[in-house]
């Protein structure tokens, strides 16, 4: 299997995986953000995690956007919206996908 397909299996999976345990949360709670961000600020180790992955977006939107202006890759926003609504998990694998798929049209 080739790098690029191995992106686009991770992108499915980072897809699924988070929103499984999210629908797990929500069958039980309902839609309670404050208890969401509650429980996501936990304790030290949850807090460890949620800032560790708060960074890890930023560093790929800087990522992301720079590597899409300099290969001219379009929607490059699309990625900054599946981060934001799925997570990190989906939008890097996928962002990595899309950059291989342009890296081999040159």
């Amino acid at each position: 299997m080739n790098r690029k397909n191995i992106y686009i299996v991770l992108a499915l999976i980072g897809l699924v995986t988070p929103y499984w345990f999210l629908f797990k949360f929500l069958s039980a709670n309902g839609l309670d953000i404050s208890l969401l961000i509650q429980q996501l600020f936990a304790n030290s180790i949850s807090t460890f995690f949620a800032v560790d992955l708060i960074i890890s977006f930023i560093v790929f939107w800087v990522y992301m956007a720079s590597e899409a202006a300099k290969l001219q890759m379009k929607n490059w926003w699309l990625y900054i919206l599946a981060s934001l609504t799925v997570g990190l998990s989906f939008a890097l694998p996928l962002f990595l996908y899309f950059r291989e798929r342009k890296l081999e049209t040159k």
